[in-house]
């Protein structure tokens, strides 16, 4: 097979007065492309000519102009790891150069030494992602046998199949325990001065977590519940429960909060992380949340570490409840630990993309956040916020916008703020 060439980035001159696509005309060269043949002149990434009268003039023009370009020869070495990449010839200009596979390996030891801070070596041994991302998968199992085994969970089955499921997440949550209790005591002198070994206690950690399990069986129940009664599209609770991906972040942001209470440093945003990264909705584990709680679309919504939220609260996609600012001490390092997210009543709704901000931001109880809205300000009981033009307007509620909370038809009054 021949070699192709790439041309490089900068074009001859137009000459004779005529473009570039009426020069290629004109001399009769074609360039092929994977989109077809063109006059040669046209397209930038020129592969190899075929059957053209004028190629050596064309490499002349281009050699004259400093436009010669590297070519790439593909080597077949069956002892050689990189066999199949392509050897970089370089060009004229010294533009592309190669490292072997000994340089490069040298040169990634060398940065190992003088990049510190993304290193960990030599240090404790840290939770996988991999054991982490399956304590994560088997704790949904936990909380909703049978809807996602692989084959039917027969009733006389289940004290069986849960035993076995709860031994093994009960190993592998103690193991990422100790784990994560080691990492905190190497970097941490006070910690390394507790009595109690890290085995011993993440031991009775895991068991303490697990015997909140039945308890938060019960609340992610309120979670779907509040889902199906917030969305008229949904048909059944086992729909909430498969497609909607508020049960997964929201369970477990609610398993990961019982870590983070008793003070486990890593696994609880790990665990937060795994539904992250599954559905784009960013809960903190130490967000404090009440029951019925429902993130429609639930896509793009953050919820930083401090904010709490109250009971049968309702918000939509890409809403924000974040930080004003951060305190910094004296050497210019944010101070952890304090209060920076706002609080959430009971009864709010907020729509899409309301970014609400602050530590001592208060949204009152029963108030509406209307789509878009941008709040660094605590609004009272009973009000609604929304955009009137270029203005915020923040106001109490009429009786008629009751109806956002009502279900019954004769309640459903002309001011309609679903989605």
């Amino acid at each position: 097979m021949a070699g192709f060439f790439i041309s490089a980035a900068r074009r001859p001159p137009r000459t004779n007065g005529l473009s570039s696509l009426e020069n290629g005309a004109q001399n009769r060269t074609r360039t092929c492309t994977p989109f077809g043949t063109r006059p040669s002149n046209v397209c930038v990434y020129q592969f190899h000519h075929l059957g053209i009268a004028n190629r050596e003039d064309r490499r002349a023009r281009q050699s004259a102009l400093g436009l010669t370009s590297p070519k790439i020869v593909f080597k077949k070495n069956p002892f050689d790891p990189f066999a199949s990449a392509p050897k970089v010839i370089p060009a004229a200009n010294g533009a592309l150069t190669r490292m072997t596979f000994d340089d490069t390996l040298q040169a990634l030891l060398r940065s190992y030494d003088t990049q510190g801070g993304i290193n960990h070596l030599d240090g404790s041994n840290l939770p996988s992602e991999a054991s982490v991302n399956r304590l994560a998968s088997d704790v949904m199992h936990l909380l909703f046998p049978g809807f996602f085994e692989t084959e039917p969970l027969i009733r006389e089955n289940v004290p069986l199949v849960t035993r076995r499921r709860l031994e093994s997440v009960r190993e592998r949550l103690r193991t990422d325990l100790e784990k994560s209790l080691r990492f905190a005591r190497s970097n941490d002198a006070t910690l390394a001065l507790n009595s109690t070994p890290p085995d011993v206690q993440a031991t009775e950690i895991a068991d303490a977590v697990l015997a909140r399990l039945p308890e938060l069986r019960r609340v992610v129940q309120t979670d779907v519940q509040a889902a199906y009664a917030g969305d008229p599209a949904a048909r059944s609770t086992e729909e909430i429960i498969l497609a909607y991906p508020c049960v997964l972040v929201i369970s477990l942001q609610r398993f990961a909060h019982e870590l983070y209470r008793l003070g486990v440093p890593l696994l609880p945003r790990m665990l937060t992380e795994y539904a992250h990264e599954r559905t784009g909705t960013d809960l903190h584990p130490g967000a404090r949340i009440g029951e019925y709680f429902f993130i429609d679309h639930c896509t793009g919504v953050v919820i930083g570490e401090t904010a709490t939220i109250g009971h049968h609260v309702k918000i939509y996609q890409g809403v924000t409840l974040g930080a004003k600012s951060f305190e910094v001490d004296a050497d210019g390092n944010p101070v952890k630990g304090v209060k920076r997210h706002p609080d959430i009543g009971d009864h709010v709704t907020i729509y899409a993309h309301a970014t609400i901000l602050g530590g001592d931001t208060r949204i009152g109880a029963h108030s509406v956040v209307g789509a878009n809205v941008w709040l660094l300000d605590s609004i009272p009981v009973n009000s609604i916020a929304y955009y009137k033009n270029e203005n915020l307007v923040v106001r109490s509620r009429k009786k008629q916008e009751v109806a956002v909370e009502c279900r019954k038809q004769d309640e459903l009054m002309a001011w309609n703020w679903s989605i």
